[in-house]
């Protein structure tokens, strides 16, 4: 079609003749389009799986190109975002369209700084799980109930309720993975520490002893802020979805995102890089990586931390994570596993194999022996991933409420079940 003229899909179904033309828009078609032609006395749909090739929403908050290795929140280049920006710089611009200037920036740090404790009340039910409770079970649970807390939080449709329970959220999930994370290691909570930033704060929360004032190093803490803008958003992806699935019937921040938690706990999403530290300390040394990937293409094993569903490049996250693990290295120490990484990662990039599938290394490849270098027990690392991902959680809500186009999620399916039967008594069953 020559450009500027309306384009157009012609569909014609030849048993019946019947032809349709299906605008096209912004390289889309709308599914509800294809009704237009009935097969087998059923009007046309696509089968889908795991919505591969169909869109279901507008959005303006995150653009990625996997072709090309590109992710952008608002316009930004993430690599420029993680050089310069703090987190919370980031979780103004997923929520605003806008980098904040120096007193939008305090007055913002100032509000999430006022929200950081937890109720009193909620403490009480983080009692009552199990001290072996996995951390992301007791932070769905949590906030989930933050609801009961927080009533006000249905009222969606005001602004100023809805920012203020956005607020809410992103303010107090740092305080409540810390206490989760403490709670399994039989410790007393830690509360915020106002003087300090999101992340420091953050990392005192989880770690301070006995000492008066926790300090930690500068690298750490920037390597922190890094994963965490790293992590914000990433589009469409299964927590988002669910997140804006729950949020479809109605329901308010808080239960939206506590489903968003829930898909994120999952091994195939948040959970990813836990295998790969798992990977690499089965491999143990560097001598053993060339037997390593022969297994691999062998279908033997699986490589984690290669490849990714959108990207078909190099991650972009996963290079900014590399130069981060190198960071704080230089405080913790070496781990002998980087080696392993570093030789599985030349391998990948030079082998045919894997260069022919278009698999490089993702954001898990790197991420997990940066949290271990911290001292973060594995099954804290997808806490890790919830912690910031609350930002672009919160960003996606609010644009799904406010757009007119939304409306309750209700799939299509196509049934493969019996036909209508003539039901049997029980006496008749055999």
């Amino acid at each position: 079609m020559v450009k500027g003229m309306a384009q157009t899909l012609q569909i014609r179904y030849p048993a019946t003749g019947v032809e349709a033309d299906l605008a096209i828009t912004e390289a889309t078609i709308k599914a509800p389009e294809l009704r237009k032609i009935v097969v087998d006395g059923e009007p046309l749909a696509t089968f889908d799986p795991g919505f591969v090739n169909t869109a279901v929403c507008h959005s303006s908050i995150t653009y990625i190109d996997g072709e090309a290795g590109v992710l952008e929140y608002r316009g930004y280049p993430i690599a420029d975002l993680a050089e310069h920006s703090t987190y919370l710089e980031v979780a103004y611009l997923l929520l605003h369209g806008e980098l904040p200037n120096a007193t939008q920036l305090a007055e913002w740090e100032l509000r999430v700084t006022e929200h950081r404790m937890l109720p009193d009340k909620l403490k009480t039910v983080l009692a009552g799980f199990p001290y072996d409770a996995h951390p992301m079970t007791i932070l769905m649970a949590s906030v989930a109930a933050f609801f009961s807390f927080y009533p006000d939080a249905q009222n969606f449709d005001d602004p100023e309720a809805r920012y203020l329970n956005i607020t809410r959220l992103i303010a107090k999930m740092p305080t409540l993975a810390a206490f989760a994370y403490r709670k399994g290691k039989a410790k007393p909570y830690i509360n915020p520490d106002d003087s300090y930033g999101y992340c420091h704060n953050f990392l005192q929360m989880l770690f301070k002893q006995n000492e008066r004032r926790y300090h930690a190093d500068p690298r750490l803490i920037r390597a922190m802020e890094v994963l965490f803008i790293l992590h914000a958003d990433h589009e469409q992806n299964c927590s988002t979805n669910a997140v804006r699935s729950v949020a479809s019937s109605g329901n308010d921040l808080f239960t939206s995102c506590s489903a968003g938690i829930g898909a994120l706990h999952g091994p195939l999403h948040g959970g990813a890089n836990e295998a790969v530290l798992k990977m690499l300390r089965e491999i143990g040394s560097v001598d053993r990586v060339p037997e390593f990937i022969e297994g691999v293409k062998a279908g033997k094993t699986r490589m984690m931390g290669f490849g990714h569903r959108v990207y078909k490049n190099y991650d972009p996250r996963a290079k900014i994570i590399k130069k981060s693990v190198e960071d704080v290295f230089e405080v913790t120490g070496v781990n002998p596993l980087l080696q392993v990484a570093q030789e599985l990662e030349k391998h990948g990039l030079e082998d045919e194999y894997f260069v022919s599938r278009r698999l490089y290394p993702n954001v898990d490849f790197y991420s997990g022996l940066i949290y271990e270098a911290l001292g973060f027990p594995p099954e804290m690392f997808t806490v890790l991933f919830a912690v910031p991902r609350t930002s672009g959680w919160a960003a996606q809500y609010q644009e799904f409420i406010t757009d007119p186009e939304q409306k309750i999620v209700r799939p299509k399916q196509i049934y493969t079940g019996h036909q209508t039967r003539n039901y049997v008594p029980m006496e008749a069953r055999g």
